[in-house]
């Protein structure tokens, strides 16, 4: 028994088994479609918009009558600089060294479409502080392979739980899902409820 239960079908338009992961661990059963998005950054975008825009299409390119779908995406962002998934180990270096010693956004836009194709967008942001991190310790890291599928180079829930000082703002949502906002957005178009 979970906290919550479907009404209605659920799909999740991503390959993130981390976003799948908070959405079962509330109960939820969900269907994963891998998503089609470009995501290539529009001229003189906000990172908020880049974000809301890519869940976007990403729920869009999956969504179906018969379901709820839920895309999103996750972006970091230092000194106004995006910082996707990292390109290599170098890359991976790269944004961690960045991220030493300071506080970044962690952005995620998530869109639901019901099964009246009306759309639901929004978006959460949270702030993340590194402590200050030795170079070994970035090697050391870089080296588990964690970082290489991660926005910023890093995952909140895992071993990169030990270079982060303060969040200030949902930790779901550095994981990669607002939960509660989704959460509450899913009982409000009463596509889950209790399970009670």
């Amino acid at each position: 028994m979970g906290l919550y239960r479907n009404i209605i079908s659920l799909t999740l338009a991503s390959t993130s088994p981390r976003r799948r992961m908070l959405l079962k661990n509330i109960g939820l059963e969900i269907t994963v479609t891998s998503p089609v998005c470009d995501e290539k950054a529009g001229a003189d975008e906000s990172p908020i918009d880049q974000a809301m825009r890519f869940a976007c299409e990403k729920a869009s390119s999956v969504s179906k009558k018969e379901n709820i779908t839920i895309g999103a995406d996750t972006i970091v962002v230092i000194d106004n600089k995006i910082l996707g998934k990292p390109v290599d180990k170098d890359d991976a270096v790269r944004m961690l060294s960045l991220l030493s010693g300071n506080m970044h956004r962690v952005i995620t836009g998530h869109c639901i479409i019901n099964r009246d194709f009306k759309l639901i967008l929004n978006y959460a942001v949270s702030e993340v502080t590194f402590r200050n991190l030795a170079k070994d310790e970035i090697l050391a890291y870089v080296e588990t392979g964690e970082p290489m599928d991660k926005a910023g180079a890093y995952g909140i829930q895992f071993l990169g739980s030990a270079f982060v000082s303060t969040v200030s703002g949902s930790y779901t949502n550095v994981v990669g899902l607002p939960l509660c906002r989704i959460v509450d957005e899913l009982l409000q178009i009463k596509a889950i409820e209790p399970d009670i």
